[in-house]
């Protein structure tokens, strides 16, 4: 199991640090699974599944026969995360929000669930379809990281340490526009919709609304939340209009 998980991290490009943050687990903590001493849990293997571009059955097979490892197993891309749109998405948060003083990553990862947990909701559809756990500050999309390197390597964007209110700070800064072709007209005008609605919130007013979303409330600490949650909402955090019973 320790082979096939480190060979898949490094081929994905992946330090050790990124991939503990993507399962809200200690360095110390990813090493030992990494080494075999302790085994990923469920939720942990279908992050390291989206993480590593594997469907959760390849990783299994894979991850439990380490003698097996060569280049000849199958991969396959989850259809879920359509990660070009994700690109693309934060770009262009980034080129209408991003330079805002409480525009940091904390405040983008809000962003990012809303976008999606709200366009589920109205439309039934995924919009970027990303998978977020469920940490302690809110909703954290797993595969933030890798993204953000994957375009901070293709001259994207810059990714700068700064402090709000004595607080540190993670801001990324766009180098290109963001690429609106494969965004269709109804998901543009819904980000933009939700921009205008949550934007100007602060890391902590966001995280709190959070806090009160049906999808986050139910899913267990550190697990991935489920979008078919997104019909049970309170009204606080609803954004579509239901006929009446």
């Amino acid at each position: 199991m320790s082979t096939w998980i480190q060979n898949k991290r490094k081929l994905s490009g992946l330090s050790q640090e990124e991939v503990s943050k993507s399962l809200d687990i200690s360095r110390p903590t990813y090493v030992k699974l990494e080494q075999g001493k302790i085994k990923p849990n469920e939720q942990q293997k279908a992050i390291l599944a989206r993480l590593f571009e594997v469907s959760e059955d390849v990783f299994e097979k894979s991850s439990a026969e380490p003698e097996q490892i060569s280049g000849t197993v199958e991969i396959r891309e989850i259809p879920k995360e359509n990660s070009k749109k994700f690109k693309e998405v934060l770009l262009y948060i980034l080129g209408k929000v991003g330079s805002r003083l409480n525009i940091g990553q904390t405040v983008l990862y809000k962003l990012l669930y809303f976008i999606d947990f709200d366009y589920y909701e109205k439309y039934e559809e995924q919009l970027i379809g990303a998978t977020y756990i469920k940490n302690i500050y809110g909703p954290t999309p797993v595969s933030f990281a890798k993204i953000i390197k994957q375009m901070e390597r293709d001259g994207k964007l810059v990714e700068v340490k700064s402090k709000y209110f004595d607080k540190d700070q993670t801001k990324y800064i766009p180098v290109t526009e963001a690429d609106v072709s494969s965004l269709s007209g109804q998901e543009l005008k819904h980000i933009d919709d939700e921009l205008e609605r949550l934007a100007h919130f602060s890391a902590k007013q966001l995280s709190e609304l959070s806090h009160k979303d049906t999808p986050w409330l139910v899913a267990k600490e550190k697990a991935v939340i489920n979008y078919e949650h997104v019909f049970y909402r309170p009204e606080e955090t609803s954004v579509r209009e239901y006929e009446p019973l």
